[in-house]
């Protein structure tokens, strides 16, 4: 019988050095990717790939701005208004906010529109007890799979955490303090535990949004770089009890009260403003005003 060839297989370590590498790219971006809607109808593909793209683009938007803090527990999300600032129909939008709705960042209330969720202090603390018991798992696997690219990549984000807190860039910061323990996940090489954190730090950064006071950081830069340290010495034990206090630090911070401003939903977006949205609805007939004096002169 002729020899059946057989290609040699790549070795598993260079596979997942390759994968983890790709993956610490751009860790937040690939992994919103993973909550884009999908479209299921039988339209034709390039049709269906344009309004893929529209409705991916929307939703991560909307959840930059969770990430960032710009919008807040309780922000109302009207359709008509994202309809205007994305220049989209009312079906696209709410294939958006039923997709947001899923993955816990909006609430869709029966008759009154969306907003973005408004965490209870019982879901905050159930939230942060899964978070630290996910991540628990996450490091543990990030140091028995980590590389020398892994870290080289760890030491980049840490950089870019101290420039961004030394010229006071809030937005940054707090898009990388998400960031940092999303690169952490990737390097575990789990990817279903990578979508469950992704969820979990949307969430959580609405609850700092909220209840966090002012002028904090989401993450302390110091105590990542304690991870990271910990993480380079292969020190698994060491990491897991850094983590563990960090989240359980950031859960301190918490508080139960929180002052909102009033800003504009394209502000919030992070949008260019438009001209508001008109109601077509008649305006109501004045109301004819009696003065007390003639009430007066009436009744006698």
């Amino acid at each position: 019988m002729p020899a059946t060839f057989k290609p040699s297989p790549t070795p598993r370590r260079a596979r997942r050095s390759a994968a983890n590498t790709t993956a610490a790219q751009d860790t937040e971006s690939r992994l919103l990717s993973l909550h884009s809607p999908v479209s299921s109808d039988a339209r034709d593909a390039d049709e269906q790939s344009a309004e893929t793209r529209i409705e991916t683009n929307i939703y991560r938007t909307i959840v930059d701005g969770v990430l960032a803090h710009r919008l807040t527990p309780g922000t109302k999300l009207p359709e008509p208004e994202l309809c205007q600032l994305f220049d989209v129909g009312r079906a696209v939008v709410r294939r958006v906010l039923e997709r947001l709705a899923h993955d816990g960042i909006v609430t869709l209330r029966p008759n009154k529109g969306a907003v973005i969720a408004e965490p209870t202090p019982e879901e905050t603390r159930e939230i942060f007890e899964a978070r630290r018991a996910l991540e628990r798992s996450l490091v543990e696997l990030a140091v028995s799979r980590v590389t020398e690219d892994d870290l080289a990549m760890l030491r980049r984000q840490l950089d870019a955490e101290h420039e961004a807190m030394h010229r006071f860039d809030q937005p940054s910061w707090a898009r990388l303090a998400s960031d940092f323990h999303l690169r952490v996940a990737a390097l575990a090489g789990n990817a279903v535990l990578q979508r469950y954190l992704t969820e979990l730090i949307s969430r959580c950064s609405l609850i700092v949004g909220l209840y966090e006071p002012p002028g904090y950081a989401p993450c302390e830069h110091d105590e990542h770089a304690a991870i990271v340290a910990c993480i380079e010495q292969r020190d698994a034990a060491g990491a897991i009890a850094r983590m563990q206090s960090h989240l359980e630090e950031l859960e301190r911070r918490i508080e139960t009260t929180r002052m909102r401003g009033q800003k504009s939903l394209a502000s919030l977006l992070g949008l260019p403003e438009v001209a508001a949205v008109e109601d077509n609805a008649p305006s109501p007939a004045p109301v004819k005003r009696t003065s007390p004096q003639r009430t007066a002169r009436k009744r006698a």
